[in-house]
């Protein structure tokens, strides 16, 4: 009996054993993918994938690397025996997804010869799909998503360093707000250094929340209870109130007043 006999008799001995009857050429024997191919804090991630063949009481291994290769998540998902399908939801963001780039979902079925991966953006270039919002008395635009009630608005505190953000609930939720470091950053060293952490607050009291930073912007990711009113995201800096078009008319309104004032000055000097 040939080696290659011999490896093929025992794959199948082994397969049967666990309730799998091989079938040779269809294809890879598991594939799995994800919703989207880009995600941000937040969001839900829908795992799914095929198998060419089930074996009884064995699940499928779901495995999500983050880019730092640290495992973010860990799951066993049953598959459906008539379909031989399977399906697993997760939601991106957390403590351990402190990494931005490129995450591997790796799903494993029975062996890891029969393995399949994919792969997603999370963080950098991930914002939330949705509404925009103008931060008051500026020109900045902020992409967020909100669940349990609605962003009413955002107004920069100059003296607090900080956004007050208005909400109106309807239930527990939480809310994924990108922020621009040219409108808002928490820095070291007097806004030179490393990152430094935000500090956030729900109608006054301190939460914790999930954050991913990249070079222009940094989003959060706040919980809320039913009932609460404002977020505020304190920093160590935040733009000045006015914006840009806000700053010309107040320079055009300054250089008039002082047009003005010397003009009347002229008036009143005596004459000789």
């Amino acid at each position: 009996m040939s080696t290659h006999f011999k490896a093929i008799t025992l794959f199948v001995i082994l397969a049967a054993s666990i309730g799998i009857t091989p079938v040779f050429g269809q294809g890879p024997p598991i594939e799995v993918t994800t919703d989207k191919e880009s995600y941000a804090s937040g969001e839900t991630i829908i795992i799914s994938g095929t198998v060419t063949q089930t074996a009884s009481g064995v699940p499928v291994t779901i495995q999500v690397i983050a880019a730092n290769g640290n495992i973010v998540t860990l799951a066993q998902i049953q598959v459906d025996s008539n379909t031989k399908t399977f399906r697993h939801e997760i939601t991106s963001g957390g403590p351990l997804w402190k990494s931005s780039g490129t995450y591997t979902v790796k799903a494993v079925y029975g062996g890891e010869s029969r393995t399949d991966q994919t792969t997603f953006q999370f963080g950098a270039g991930a914002v939330p799909t949705g509404p925009t919002i103008r931060v008051d008395t500026t020109d900045f635009l902020l992409s967020y998503k909100i669940t349990g009630g609605s962003l009413l608005s955002v107004t920069p505190d100059l003296d607090a360093k900080s956004l007050l953000i208005a909400i109106s609930t309807t239930s527990d939720g939480q809310l994924t707000i990108t922020l621009p470091r040219a409108l808002i950053d928490a820095r070291t060293n007097g806004n030179t250094g490393d990152d430094d952490e935000f500090f956030v607050l729900v109608d006054g009291e301190e939460v914790e929340f999930d954050e991913v930073a990249t070079s222009s912007d940094r989003t959060l990711t706040i919980p809320f209870p039913d009932g609460a009113e404002q977020i505020e995201i304190i920093g160590t800096h935040v733009v000045p109130e006015f914006g840009a078009i806000a700053a010309l008319i107040l320079a055009i309104a300054i250089i008039s007043i002082i047009a003005i004032s010397a003009k009347t000055r002229l008036n009143v000097l005596p004459k000789y």
